[in-house]
């Protein structure tokens, strides 16, 4: 017995090492992503056009870099802060820890060098190496074509400075060592023609992020197998919004839908008289930026629908909004 007790303690020393070993490694040697590449993206204003196009309406990159007022429907931006950061993502909203979004403007990352904002927007890392959570989608962004990301970059730089402070992000444990093995190196790759309506799409799509949102997640993660079936949860305050099922299921996707019809999902919140509204308490609000990518082009909207029918569909039948229950008084 003392024999067999002293090879697992000997065991449990060795594991302890072990851990510890892998550990430190994860904290000091990860994210091996390597360099950031050194460029310097000519602003040309076919760049900054496409990048303003991209920025504004497919990636919307400056929806979560600003701030959004959530008193109204689909949470437009609020004035005074465009690119400034500060987009909050909580422990509330499921997610391991407080993050926040950073600020984009020349006051932000006006010392970065063109090569490291790239690799942030491709390969989730920052200037100094630190590790980004994923909550900028920067998995899709490493497989768009260099082009496009030049193009955010030249049109990110002329954004006017906002003076916006920024807090560190706190990791809940274990997401605090394993954010380190989060960022992944780019796999850039061309843009297709526009020819190739699902091949341009998926592209479109990717650059959209679509999945990101229209899937299940837990802790911060998407679920694996379930993209598109819709089913992410928004807490807001007047309930719970949950993301659509956008997959080409007949009975709970959008299999029956029409190319005119998905596109008209879109363009109401494009036309001038359109003004956001503030929903009544227990009434629906939603985190989908309507009014951002209404402003696609619809040659884009309705590629992407062309690709959305190509994916698997997903049988997942959502809920889409659960009312903040009324007080016991």
């Amino acid at each position: 017995m003392k024999k067999l007790l002293k090879i697992v303690g000997i065991l449990l020393v060795v594991l302890v090492l072990a851990a510890a070993a892998a550990a430190t490694y994860v904290k000091t040697a990860l994210p091996d992503v390597g360099e950031a590449p050194v460029l310097s993206v000519e602003r040309t204003p076919e760049r900054i056009e496409r990048g303003k196009y991209l920025a504004n309406h497919v990636a919307v990159c400056v929806d979560c870099h600003s701030t959004r007022d959530w008193t109204l429907f689909s949470a437009p931006l609020a004035a005074g802060n465009f690119g400034g950061g500060g987009e909050l993502f909580s422990r509330d909203m499921g997610f391991p820890g407080v993050f926040y979004a950073r600020n984009i403007t020349p006051y932000g990352i006006g010392k970065w060098t063109d090569g490291e904002v790239f690799r942030a927007i491709t390969t989730g890392t920052s200037r100094d190496g630190r590790a980004l959570f994923p909550i900028m989608p920067y998995r899709n962004y490493g497989q768009l074509d260099e082009e496009d990301i030049y193009s955010l970059i030249a049109y990110v730089r002329t954004l006017a400075p906002v003076k916006h402070d920024i807090a560190a992000p706190q990791y809940d444990f274990p997401v605090n060592i394993l954010i380190n093995t989060m960022p992944t190196k780019a796999n850039l790759t061309k843009r297709p023609s526009e020819t190739d309506q699902i091949a341009y799409g998926r592209y479109v799509a990717t650059a959209a992020s679509c999945v990101e949102c229209h899937s299940k997640r837990e802790k911060g993660e998407k679920v694996a197998g379930t993209e598109f079936g819709g089913g992410m949860e928004f807490i807001m305050p007047n309930g719970i919004t949950t993301s659509a099922n956008i997959s080409p299921d007949k009975v709970n996707g959008i299999g029956t839908w029409t190319a005119d019809a998905f596109v008209q999902r879109f363009k109401p919140y494009a036309d001038s008289s359109y003004k956001p509204y503030k929903p009544a308490p227990n009434e629906m609000n939603t985190p989908m930026p309507w009014t951002m990518y209404a402003g696609m082009k619809e040659s884009d909207l309705r590629a992407i629908f062309a690709y959305l029918q190509s994916v698997k569909p997903q049988s997942n039948k959502v809920i889409k909004f659960r009312p903040k229950l009324a007080s016991a008084d």
